[in-house]
């Protein structure tokens, strides 16, 4: 599936190069704007059976999805997995489950974002529902670019490789290139 994510993205152009703060504060030439894919509902519903099959072995009773990035995609996981679909948001800079959504003890939970690069947001969601009780037995995504380096059992459409750089080692920056954030959180990004 990975040559197909990226050549569903490419075609979307979903796939931007140059200079970019990504959400975890690294800097990378490439930025991977998955929302240019739900632009198209038959695209959008494609993937979200993809990471549906993906998660087929994975005993679970809802997704949980960061907003707004992978609101779309956790939705349509959702309803290809026919699971139950909630979504954490950020109120004061935190995420939280919000809008009477809850969530039971013992509640299994798969937790579904676009692109992982560190996974600082899977932790924030983490964090927001932990005092549910609930036990999360996966983590899915169309994009993963962690380089295994986390501790959840990540089902990903695309693995990627790409280079990522603190931002103060960053040779884009050293060449005084402009860098761009083109994420969801309102940051300012730093050269």
């Amino acid at each position: 599936m990975s040559n197909e994510v990226l050549d569903l993205l490419e075609k979307a152009e979903g796939v931007l190069k140059g200079h970019f703060c990504l959400t975890s504060g690294l800097h990378s030439d490439i930025y991977f704007q998955c929302a240019k894919l739900y632009q198209y509902p038959e695209i959008t519903e494609q993937l979200g059976k993809k990471l549906a099959e993906k998660l087929a072995d994975v005993e679970f009773d809802t997704i949980v999805a960061p907003a707004i990035g992978a609101v779309i995609i956790g939705y349509e996981t959702a309803k290809q997995a026919k699971k139950r679909n909630l979504f954490v948001e950020r109120k004061d800079g935190i995420m939280q489950l919000r809008r009477g959504y809850t969530l039971k003890k013992g509640e299994k939970v798969v937790i579904i974002e676009d692109v992982i690069t560190t996974a600082r947001t899977i932790k924030e969601t983490t964090e927001a529902i932990k005092d549910y009780g609930v036990e999360i037995v996966a983590v899915g995504c169309i994009v993963d670019r962690t380089k295994g380096q986390t501790p959840y059992n990540i089902k990903s459409l695309m693995q990627i490789d790409p280079v990522t750089y603190e931002p103060q080692d960053c040779p884009l920056c050293k060449e005084s290139i402009p860098v761009v954030k083109p994420g969801s959180r309102e940051e300012k990004a730093k050269a």
